[in-house]
């Protein structure tokens, strides 16, 4: 349901693991180049569905929010309110990954808040340790979330850890957001032993390159960066709800 890395080796990865389709959702890049990558790398047996992982708020109080389905480009770093509005204009199917994790997830207050607008909530992924997996299991359980898994890779070896089963087959991105927006059936899987803790270790230590201040310092200092908000692309239409 949620990679950040693309390729050959992705591909045949996600293959030979069993899986159907990838929702591709890479960091900082903008939905056409996505949507062109994703369309590139899928074929009769995967298909490449693009998303966009969006970071409301500022660096610091992030919200991350994984929307599928998008007509047009949203950056980050704009409030949650305005990245809620126009995932709604656009009809978007709208998951909340890793929830209450660290301090770029929603949390339990933020999901009742936007319960209305919100379709799924991430029930496992690799980088949900310990009491991180517990508590993102506990609040799909007890607030009756419809779920979802991911991989959430951003190394190649943790495509195919954690996948979500629909009852339904899906051929296509639409097809992926009907099942999403309407609830249909699914489970959540993920392999198990001794590799799977490797890897899942192995995705948490990447947090150390994703959180560093070097990376933020070249992001978001300029302004021209694909999805800053102020970039020339978006012609404005999110001056009044950016952050940065």
């Amino acid at each position: 349901m949620h990679v950040k890395v693309l390729d050959e080796q992705v591909v045949e990865r996600a293959k030979a693991r069993g899986l159907d389709v990838l929702v591709y959702a890479p960091h900082f890049v903008r939905l056409p180049d996505i949507r062109e990558r994703a369309r590139e790398f899928s074929d009769e047996e995967l298909l490449v569905v693009p998303g966009r992982e969006i970071f409301t708020g500022d660096w610091r109080n992030r919200r991350h929010v994984l929307a599928i389905g998008l007509e047009d480009p949203v950056p980050d770093f704009i409030t949650l309110d305005g990245a809620m509005g126009e995932l709604a204009r656009q009809g978007a199917a709208v998951l909340a990954p890793h929830p209450e994790f660290l301090n770029v997830s929603l949390g339990r207050g933020d999901l009742r808040t936007w319960a209305g607008e919100i379709d799924a909530v991430e029930a496992y992924n690799p980088k949900l340790l310990g009491h991180w997996a517990d508590r993102a299991r506990s609040i799909v359980r007890r607030d009756d979330w419809a779920p979802f898994g991911s991989s959430y890779a951003h190394l190649r070896r943790s495509i195919g850890e954690v996948w979500t089963t629909f009852e339904r087959r899906l051929d296509s991105e639409a097809e992926l957001v009907d099942a999403l927006t309407e609830g249909a059936a699914r489970e959540v899987g993920r392999q198990r032993g001794v590799g799977h803790r490797a890897r899942c270790l192995a995705e948490f230590a990447h947090l150390g390159y994703e959180n560093s201040w070097s990376k933020i310092d070249r992001l978001f200092l300029s302004g021209t960066e694909p999805t800053h908000p102020r970039h020339i692309a978006y012609e404005g239409r999110f001056d009044d709800v950016a952050v940065y």
